[in-house]
């Protein structure tokens, strides 16, 4: 099963997509710099609400303006699935879509990890130990971790796994790991695979969970980009997901909740 494999399914499936109305489109852009680091996270978000769940896609600089907003509330997602949309736009929707149908926090198979209040730093480490303990990381075990943040660099190494970062827009990680910008020479090098939910904007996401396949490699997925998406894939593919529904925990400094999937390979 592909992406569009997903689409074509959803929009011949029932409930219609041409049932749920974007109520709200919204165009978001924050910076983050965490104490002590020298990078700051620019990043970009398309979010669809629907209902009670928000669809949510993350994308790069100069891709979408925030002039999409005032075109696409009141649309369809069949609409917007059907549509040559931009992807970012295109995967926010079939996210919202699927997440309408079955929200996170109803999911039966879906383990709440309440993130504590604190700082940017605390939430951020509390989230990115609890996506690593999606993993069973012994001694050695090379990791390739697709989509590079620091705190997660970290609680792989911690559990005392050997990361190898690959990133589009970093050099290096900042504990001074080199960072690939090749995605097939990590995933081939790796035992086993950590990717972000950007992987589904940027249009990898096939190649990479086809080349998971191929290997018999582990795959877990951190997401707050296509959460509902990436979870259509467990057993497919995707062995664990941490998927992290809007509003995202970099947005308050109160508890909020990712939810944790896993499956057998």
């Amino acid at each position: 099963m592909t992406v569009a494999d997903l689409t074509a399914a959803v929009l011949a499936g029932s409930p219609s997509p041409a049932d749920f109305n974007v109520t709200s489109a919204f165009w978001l852009h924050h910076t983050t710099r965490l104490p002590g680091a020298d990078v700051t996270y620019r990043n970009y978000y398309v979010l669809l609400r629907v209902g009670e769940v928000f669809g949510a896609c993350s994308f790069e600089a100069g891709e979408l303006e925030p002039s999409y907003c005032a075109d696409t509330s009141g649309r369809t997602l069949a609409d917007v699935l059907t549509s040559d949309d931009p992807l970012p736009v295109r995967i926010a929707a079939l996210d919202a879509y699927l997440a309408a149908v079955e929200p996170h926090h109803t999911a039966e198979r879906a383990e709440e990890i309440v993130l504590p209040a604190g700082t940017p730093d605390v939430r951020a480490r509390a989230r990115d130990a609890a996506v690593a303990g999606l993993l069973d990381v012994a001694d050695g075990t090379k990791v390739a971790l697709i989509g590079v943040v620091n705190p997660l660099v970290d609680a792989i190494t911690e559990r005392g796994g050997v990361c190898l970062p690959c990133d589009f827009n970093l050099r290096e990680t900042a504990s001074g790991l080199p960072v690939s910008r090749d995605m097939i020479e990590v995933v081939d090098a790796a035992d086993a695979v950590v990717a972000t939910g950007m992987t589904l904007s940027n249009g990898s996401f096939d190649v990479l969970l086809t080349r998971c396949r191929e290997q018999s490699k582990p795959l877990a997925v951190y997401a707050q980009t296509g959460s509902a998406v990436v979870r259509a894939f467990l057993g497919e593919g995707v062995t664990a997901l941490s998927a992290e529904p809007f509003p995202f925990s970099q947005f308050s400094s109160r508890p909020s909740s990712l939810y944790r999937y896993r499956t057998d390979r």
